[in-house]
């Protein structure tokens, strides 16, 4: 067990590595992207994680006789994989019996505390290694790379919450740990908190208003071509697709409805003012109709003419998170 805060970071933070190294993460991820299935990870420790509505908790590790973890079903995906990362970092540190409650959320913002508030060290130990598994640095630089993210754009609210939509972590946690990797500065942390996700939801839905906001809404160009999506049927998707519509080429929007998309806006901007016959962009909000799992592709095409598509665009395989009765 550690003797002080930096080193039970120090020491989350390597068990964390340890087991991206042991499982081959990196690579894996390196190829779709996607968010860490902390839930697989689970099943491949041969750890027994149950999902069940805790009152007061958020979740609980619990050694003996046998190993085992207990997550709500109580609160959003993204707190739930926080909290199962905490519970399998209590596993593979093996530490004593712990019950989580809400306190794992605000150790997030605790991390400049004297000595004298510290929280005992196996619950800083958990946090760490959840922060170290769930966002390790090396994927949100590849989530940067692959959407042309500059370190500036990290500071912007609606990026930040772009990142965490596609590492399946929650916006807050997202802003913090962009700090702590010291990708974004302390003032722009807390500038970041001040924005709520939900007026970033309202601005991307524009004048779109969904029953409530608990869902997430995505952003998708071209640049998520090829890579995994692990939205829920409670999230929106806002598309927004370069089209050669001066030469006859239109997107295939009847692909989204056959996979069970509802098409909520289809609409098209002018990106070239001046020229006449430039391209465009096709501006198309969708929610899910319906669970499901598996690939969508959309292809850019002459309607009249049964000939290969201009361009492509493999929508990233949706791999729709459901309720939460239904993770893992």
């Amino acid at each position: 067990m550690a003797d002080t805060y930096a080193e039970a970071v120090r020491n989350g933070t390597m068990a964390a590595a340890r087991l991206h190294v042991q499982s081959d993460t990196r690579a894996k991820m390196q190829k779709q992207g996607g968010s860490i299935d902390v839930f697989n990870a689970a099943v491949a420790e041969n750890l027994p994680l149950l999902l069940r509505p805790l009152k007061g908790l958020l979740g609980a590790y619990l050694p003996e006789p046998t190993p085992g973890v207990l997550i709500t079903t109580e609160r959003p995906l993204s707190i739930q994989r926080f909290t199962a990362a905490h519970e399998l970092g209590h596993f593979r540190m093996r530490h004593k019996p712990s019950l989580d409650n809400e306190n794992i959320l605000r150790r997030m913002a605790m991390a400049n505390l004297p000595k004298s508030e510290d929280p005992e060290y196996q619950e800083v130990e958990a946090d760490a290694f959840a922060v170290a598994y769930l966002m390790p640095r090396w994927q949100i630089e590849w989530h940067c790379v692959k959407q042309g993210w500059l370190a500036i754009d990290l500071k912007k609210a609606d990026v930040a919450y772009q990142l965490a939509l596609r590492l399946g972590v929650s916006y807050e946690a997202m802003t913090w740990t962009l700090q702590r990797y010291n990708l974004i500065s302390r003032a722009d942390g807390n500038a970041l908190r001040r924005i709520e996700p939900k007026r970033l939801k309202m601005e991307l839905l524009e004048d779109h208003q969904p029953k409530d906001y608990r869902g997430d809404v995505w952003r998708l160009t071209e640049r998520d071509a090829e890579t995994r999506i692990d939205g829920s049927r409670n999230d929106h998707f806002v598309l927004r697709l370069n089209e050669h519509s001066g030469g006859g080429y239109l997107w295939n929007i009847d692909q989204l409805r056959e996979s069970g998309f509802a098409i909520i806006r289809d609409g098209r901007e002018n990106s070239d003012t001046v020229g006449i016959g430039g391209p465009v962009v096709r501006h198309v909000t969708a929610g899910m109709e319906q669970g499901q799992r598996g690939a969508v592709s959309l292809n850019e095409c002459r309607p009249w003419q049964a000939v290969p598509a201009a361009s492509q665009h493999p929508c990233p395989d949706a791999h729709p998170r459901g309720d939460a009765e239904g993770v893992g």
